[in-house]
């Protein structure tokens, strides 16, 4: 899934490969999936981007966001993308191929669900998700200071759990279950801890940890969970995901717990994160 990490990292290459190409044609939903999800009719994306140069992309919390001279492309956390040099075969299957003048290709598909959402500019500024997300200071900006963080800690916010308080409500854009476990172990701050039990230290680790983590992740090309627009394995190696096979915690060696909790999987280690 595109979290913060991975949103960058796919910004970056697809600016280094697809910026400044134009659109020969686009097939949108052409493989049918219950829980992919577009703006208006997908049947009317290949009128509406065909002939127009990509501009710059960019990322703002789990989305990647094409500029397209007027119009846009913008893809949620659960989609994959992938791009595909001339010459190379394209999946039979997938939810968005946008090919370009030189036969090199663009292929979003969805595995659990995702958006994949074409548009003219401007047109979704009235979405409230949307505009949460794009309005909302990136965590890994100057603006993402501890100021701004203790501004986080109002009384909604006080009376949430740690995973809760990290990962919903776009609160911090790009932060989801995935990224959250690396983050609450350097922290040493269990999943289920109440934010209104920490104290100034715990808040300060905890701002220092979502800081250094997430830069960490991004620097690494992602986490090895997850594959950037190549296909490629992230370079981050995970210290608390499914990759952890022995579930032993990298910082002491105490034992891993892996439980179902709001809606996802929590890994905490039983020793340095105390509930």
């Amino acid at each position: 899934m595109l979290e913060l990490p991975e949103a960058t990292v796919v910004s970056r290459q697809l600016n280094d490969v697809v910026k400044g190409k134009r659109i020969k044609q686009v097939v949108a939903a052409a493989t049918k999936h219950g829980f992919a999800f577009y703006y208006g009719e997908p049947s009317d994306y290949d009128a509406l981007l065909r002939g127009r140069t990509i501009g710059e992309t960019k990322p703002f919390g789990c989305r990647v966001e094409i500029s397209a001279e007027g119009a846009v492309l913008n893809f949620g956390d659960g989609v994959n993308l992938r791009y595909y040099e001339v010459g190379a075969k394209l999946p039979d299957r997938h939810q968005m191929l946008v090919v370009f003048d030189d036969d090199s290709a663009l292929v979003g598909t969805v595995a659990m669900y995702g958006g994949l959402w074409a548009f003219p500019h401007g047109a979704m500024d009235d979405n409230f998700y949307y505009k949460v997300a794009k309005e909302a200071v990136p965590p890994l900006s100057a603006a993402f200071d501890f100021n701004y963080f203790q501004t986080l800690f109002n009384e909604k916010g006080l009376k949430m759990t740690a995973k809760a308080f990290l990962a919903t409500e776009q609160r911090i854009p790009g932060l989801g279950n995935g990224v959250l476990h690396d983050i609450l172990l350097n922290a040493k701050i269990h999943p289920k801890r109440k934010m209104n039990t920490l104290s100034d230290r715990e808040r300060q680790e905890l701002f220092g940890s979502v800081k250094s983590t997430l830069s960490a992740m991004t620097e690494g090309g992602g986490r090895d969970t997850e594959r950037d627009l190549f296909g490629a394995q992230g370079g981050y190696k995970t210290k608390l995901s499914a990759n952890n096979k022995w579930l032993l915690c990298p910082n002491c060696g105490s034992a891993v717990r892996k439980e179902a909790y709001l809606g996802g999987s929590i890994y905490y280690c039983t020793d340095c994160q105390k509930l």
